[in-house]
């Protein structure tokens, strides 16, 4: 299923499921779904908090598809056009090579508010592109349309040894809102033709359709028969065209087109593709929906069967495991690599509930590395810790994430996790499908987790911890049970933390003019004294152990990686010798950190403050 819409920076409606045709039993036997979207709400505002987190329209696409086994596979955003593509998650293995692109064409190629942005992958196979565009609007713009979508086509290029440039591709998806309208006809016989549903009197005057004849650029492409009512303009929240001073004209602007790559397209003498073959192209529905009316455009579906010649059906990574995990120990999970598969010590095996989102929704996870995995008659093997386990019963299927393509190269059919709960109530996962775990005792400390199709991405939390300056004389070490353990397939959590702590020399004369306020700290610090959340210092610099299995301990916010660890001392004898400089007549210049020179710079002059 292919889908455009220009939602005129609208925000979303509540339900979309007939636009993707997600109410009808067509969805059953649909394995894809992508979205192209122009206009998406890009005012700075907005768009800094879609960098922050996933915009609303990506959001609701998930949510909804979501139940349906679709998963997202891969997105690209330039401005106010987006691009979403979705597939069964058992597809997942059989879509590699996934790369994106985007090219801006407004102002000259400065500006992104009009352009195309792509989605390339390989489906079982075979080179595929998704390309939408939003290329210019009015009537008279017909030759800059041809000229920006020439420069698209040219700029955009791909990585690899196949299907570099976009028209290089077995199959090419075109879809958008591509603001072409309708030429010759006045506006009053353009809706005599629509409301007397005579539209075929329409189609010879198309632009697009006159420029698929003519337009070398164009040559290959087809489209369905446009049997719906033009799709622009209309009145916002209504059914009608155009009301106002202006009066649009109506046109097909918003449509949706394929190419299939000639067999000898690209291909030297006594050359030939194996995987090309005879591939065809049906469209079995191409219909607007009026039924929404957020926009002055109306959104565009078509539903394609594509029947290739040859499938790829072993995936990369194959993974066994058992039928139900009633016990901690039964989390055993084997798995073999193809041959030629790019394996790499960054991969991981997630654990997702069944009707999750995107590849990095897990809900636990489990390093793939060759030195942590052990070998088996079957290949490798990993286990999970009963720590990363979901509580609770439920269905969930694992996937091995291969970090050097960025996808989903194996993954199970659903299986059975029956765990009891503990006692105390709290479960690393909850019911409502969350997508990550987090000991109770962090929970103040972490912002929730984002659930963006891009973690990796993802940029940090604001810490809630306290700040350090306002504990003087702490002293912040991890626990011996989190020490070196990160829950998140990040490259920085594989390395533990350094137990040696630096020490900061503060001069004496510098504590002595806020004395007032350093008693309110050693108050303050004196009454955390007892407390096992933080490990003081105590005399002659011996810190005071904590039980690591308290759950105070866990939540040390260093373990949590939010602050840095710091001790504060005075040393008597550093503290005598600067005396001794300052009655001597010369002041040195502060000793900013452990590794900066001892002396240096001039002493100011008498009667200054250091």
């Amino acid at each position: 299923t292919v889908v455009t819409w220009n939602v005129g920076t609208a925000v979303p409606p509540n339900d979309v499921t007939s636009l993707l045709h997600l109410n009808t039993g067509e969805t059953n036997d649909v394995d894809m779904i992508a979205i192209g979207l122009q206009e998406v709400n890009s005012k700075i505002n907005k768009r800094l908090k879609d960098a922050l987190f996933t915009d609303q329209w990506s959001e609701l696409f998930m949510d909804v598809l979501s139940p349906f086994h679709f998963i997202l596979v891969s997105t690209v955003r330039m401005q106010g056009v987006i691009l979403l593509v979705f597939a069964k998650y058992y597809h997942l293995p059989f879509l590699q090579d996934i790369q994106t692109d985007c090219t801006r064409t407004g102002l000259g190629g400065y500006w992104g508010n009009k352009g195309g942005v792509s989605v390339r992958l390989s489906i079982f196979g075979h080179m595929v592109c998704f390309l939408n565009c939003h290329l210019p609007a009015h009537l008279e713009k017909a030759e800059q349309r041809k000229e920006d979508f020439a420069t698209i086509l040219h700029v955009q290029q791909f990585e690899g040894r196949v299907a570099n440039g976009i028209l290089d591709h077995d199959l090419v998806f075109w879809f958008g809102d591509l603001n072409f309208r309708i030429e010759s006809l006045d506006i009053c016989f353009v809706k005599y033709a629509i409301d007397s549903n005579v539209l075929s009197q329409l189609w010879e005057k198309d632009q697009l359709n006159i420029a698929k004849s003519t337009w070398p650029v164009l040559r290959g492409f087809q489209e369905g028969p446009l049997n719906f009512p033009p799709t622009f303009k209309f009145d916002v929240g209504t059914n009608k065209y155009d009301s106002s001073a202006k009066k649009r004209k109506p046109a097909w602007t918003d449509r949706i087109l394929w190419k299939i790559k000639s067999p000898s397209t690209g291909l030297g003498a006594g050359k030939h593709r194996p995987s090309q073959g005879v591939l065809s192209v049906s469209q079995l529905c191409y219909c607007s929906h009026m039924e929404y009316t957020v926009s002055d455009h109306k959104p565009v579906a078509a539903i394609f069967a594509v029947q290739f010649a040859s499938k790829v059906d072993k995936p990369p990574v194959e993974i066994y495991v058992a039928d139900e995990w009633s016990r901690p120990e039964q989390a055993v999970v084997r798995y073999k690599m193809a041959v030629g598969f790019h394996r790499s010590s960054w991969d991981w095996i997630g654990l997702y509930r069944v009707g999750f989102r995107h590849p990095k929704d897990y809900v636990s996870y489990v390093w793939a590395r060759s030195d942590d995995g052990e070998r088996c008659v079957s290949g490798l093997q990993v286990m999970f810790s009963e720590e990363a386990l979901p509580k609770g019963n439920g269905e969930y299927i694992l996937g091995y994430y291969s970090n050097t393509s960025s996808s989903i190269a194996g993954v199970t059919e659903p299986f059975q996790i029956s765990l009891p709960r503990s006692e105390e109530g709290s479960s690393p996962t909850d019911s409502s499908g969350s997508s990550s775990e987090e000991d109770d005792s962090t929970l103040v400390l972490l912002a929730p987790k984002s659930r963006s199709p891009s973690p990796s991405k993802m940029k940090r939390h604001r810490s809630r911890s306290p700040s350090l300056a306002k504990f003087q004389g702490l002293i912040l070490r991890p626990s011996s049970r989190d020490r070196g353990m990160s829950r998140s397939p990040s490259p920085q959590s594989r390395h533990g933390l350094s137990r040696d702590i630096p020490t900061i020399h503060v001069p004496h004369e510098e504590l002595g003019c806020c004395a007032a306020k350093a008693k309110e700290l050693r108050k303050a610090a004196d009454s955390l004294e007892g407390s096992s959340f933080y490990q003081t210092v105590q005399e002659q610099g011996h810190p005071q152990h904590v039980p690591t299995d308290s759950p105070l301990a866990r939540a040390d916010p260093r373990n949590l990686g939010l602050l840095p660890a710091l001790r504060l001392e005075m040393i008597d004898k550093v503290m005598g010798w600067q005396q001794e400089n300052v009655d001597q007549g010369y002041y040195p210049c502060r000793r900013m950190s452990p590794t900066s020179p001892p002396g240096c710079g001039t002493s100011p002059k008498k009667g200054c403050s250091p």
